[in-house]
C-alpha cells in the first residue's frame, strides 16, 4: 500500500524544509534533527497521517505533501511522570464523584456540544466528552491558584473542604472553568 523513497538525499530534505517553512511559518523547527522522506501512495491515496510499520506519516498542505520518518520512542521525562500521576488521580476523583454530579456534567456536555460547536463546517471536530470536560475544568481550577492546588493528590474531600468552584458544574461555569451555555443554573448537584 505504501511506497517510500529509500534514497533520500540531503538536498531534498532542505527543499522540503524550505517548502514547509514557507507554507506554515515555523513548522520547519519540527524537522530539525530528524530525517524525513517524501512519500508516494498507490491506490488513489493522496496522503496519510498516523503510524504504520514503525513509520510515522504526516500530511501537510491539505494532503498535497506527505512526509514520513522512522518511529522513535520518546524519552520519558519528569513532566511525563507528573502528567501520568495527575491523570491517574483525576480518574480516581471522577469515579469518586456522586452520580448526580456526573449526570449534571453529562447534561452540560450535551448542551456544550449543541451550543459551542464551531460555526464553520470545515472546523467541525468531535466535541469533548464529559471526562475530557472534567479534566479541563480541573486544570482550569488548578491554574486559578497553582500554589494551593495539587492535582496529583486532590480528592473529593479536599474539594469539599476548600469549597472549590468545581464543587458544582454551575459554579464552575460561573467561575469560567467551563465555557458558558445558555442554561446552566440548574446544574447544582454537589460533587460529594
Amino acid at each position: 500500500m505504501f511506497q517510500t523513497l529509500d534514497n533520500f538525499v540531503a538536498s531534498e530534505t532542505e527543499n522540503v524544509a524550505y517548502s514547509i517553512n514557507k507554507g506554515l511559518g515555523n513548522a520547519a523547527a519540527v524537522l530539525s534533527g530528524e530525517v524525513f522522506m517524501k512519500v508516494f501512495f498507490k491506490y488513489g491515496f493522496s496522503a496519510y497521517s498516523g503510524m504504520v510499520d514503525r513509520m510515522v506519516y504526516q500530511a501537510w498542505f491539505q494532503g498535497r505533501l506527505c512526509l514520513a520518518r522512522r518511529f522513535t520512542y520518546p524519552i520519558i521525562t519528569e513532566n511525563n511522570v507528573k502528567l501520568g500521576k495527575i491523570g491517574s488521580n483525576l480518574a480516581l476523583v471522577y469515579r469518586a464523584a456522586s452520580e448526580f454530579y456526573i449526570d449534571d456534567l453529562k447534561s452540560y456536555t450535551q448542551r456544550n456540544s449543541r451550543e459551542n460547536k464551531p460555526r464553520n463546517i470545515d472546523l467541525w471536530h468531535p466535541m469533548p466528552s464529559s471526562v475530557a470536560l472534567f479534566v479541563l475544568m480541573m486544570y482550569n481550577w488548578y491554574l486559578s491558584d497553582p500554589q494551593h492546588i495539587d492535582l496529583t493528590t486532590v480528592t473529593v474531600a479536599d474539594i469539599v473542604a476548600m469549597d472549590a468552584d468545581v464543587r458544582t458544574i454551575a459554579r464552575a461555569v460561573t467561575a469560567g472553568f467551563l465555557r458558558k451555555v445558555r442554561v446552566y443554573a440548574d446544574l447544582t448537584a454537589d460533587i460529594q
